[in-house]
């Protein structure tokens, strides 16, 4: 913990005893300690976040085998681990409300990575807030922004929108709903899903540039920079990679306006599986180009209207 003006009693975990002003040496004091773990890379822990899991009380984890092997790499014994993932959490989240209560020092984490990205823990941490328990965060290592930080795109403003919808009509309508979104876009994605999920950003959203990162601090690190269309035809002949993927998207303002042949393009493939209206919407919200000039030229591409 940083240094502070003087350990805080352990005996209450309100919101007045801030953990972060725990004295040199002393236990953390009581309260929710949201600890991001290595994404890949071990080194990448901090000291901060060992000294929290080796003198927590509890450790709230999304898998107990996976945060026991990080916990057993990093020296650390003898701390309770209890499960706490989508799947259990309405059950387990009152037995670890009644613990930081009691005054524990509970540690949050995930698998890898920053906790409550893509994970319920931001529904512990509102009912905390709730109670006047007290809670920090200690940073480290997250997927989302080493990605957004090795994509070459613009990243003084994105969005993270976790995982779309595996379902190609909801997939569809969630990136309609981004495509004029100001700001990179910023998805996590199966391997086995990724050449399909960029083939449909490619249709949705046009040939944005866009980022594949994948592997991230680890041995085999690896980041495709391309436009979403040569993406998606490289995974689909390459098949699924191996290891956790992160897709980056730049936003609709990095890119100029489509050329005529460019956007003959993308309506012929809209086309192709599109009534015309929504094949014309569908590249007007890609493009950003005026829906009444990309539905004329959908119109000319498909011979209706033609005497």
């Amino acid at each position: 913990m940083r240094d502070g003006a003087s350990a805080v009693s352990r005996s209450k975990g309100k919101a007045g005893d801030q953990p972060n002003q725990t004295a040199p040496g002393s236990k953390p004091a009581p309260g929710l300690y949201l600890v991001a773990t290595p994404i890949g890379n071990l080194d990448d822990i901090t000291l901060r976040a060992v000294k929290v899991l080796r003198q927590a009380d509890l450790i709230a984890c999304e898998d107990t085998r996976v945060s026991g092997k990080l916990l057993s790499l990093l020296g650390i014994s003898g701390t309770a681990l209890t499960p706490y993932h989508e799947h259990n959490a309405e059950r387990a989240r009152p037995a670890i409300l009644a613990r930081l209560r009691e005054g524990a020092v509970v540690a949050l984490v995930s698998d890898a990575g920053t906790p409550l990205v893509s994970d319920p823990g931001y529904r512990l941490v509102r009912d905390c807030v709730a109670e006047g328990l007290a809670v920090t965060s200690l940073p480290g290592a997250s997927a989302v922004l080493t990605a957004m930080q090795l994509s070459g795109l613009p990243s003084d403003r994105f969005l993270f929108s976790g995982f779309l919808p595996v379902k190609d009509g909801a997939r569809r309508r969630t990136l309609e709903q981004l495509a004029k979104v100001p700001a990179s876009l910023v998805f996590y994605e199966s391997p086995r899903r990724l050449a399909e999920s960029l083939a449909v950003m490619a249709d949705v959203l046009g040939p944005r540039s866009a980022a594949v990162a994948r592997e991230l601090t680890k041995l085999h690190e690896e980041v495709r920079r391309a436009d979403l269309t040569v993406l998606a035809s490289h995974y689909a002949a390459l098949g699924p990679p191996k290891g956790e993927v992160v897709i980056v998207i730049a936003p609709p303002d990095d890119e100029p306006p489509p050329a005529a042949d460019a956007l003959d393009a993308a309506l012929r493939q809209a086309l192709a599986s599109l009534s015309l209206r929504d094949a014309a919407a569908t590249v007007a919200t890609a493009t950003g180009l005026p829906k009444r000039q990309v539905y004329a030229r959908a119109v000319a591409l498909s011979g209706e209207g033609r005497e």
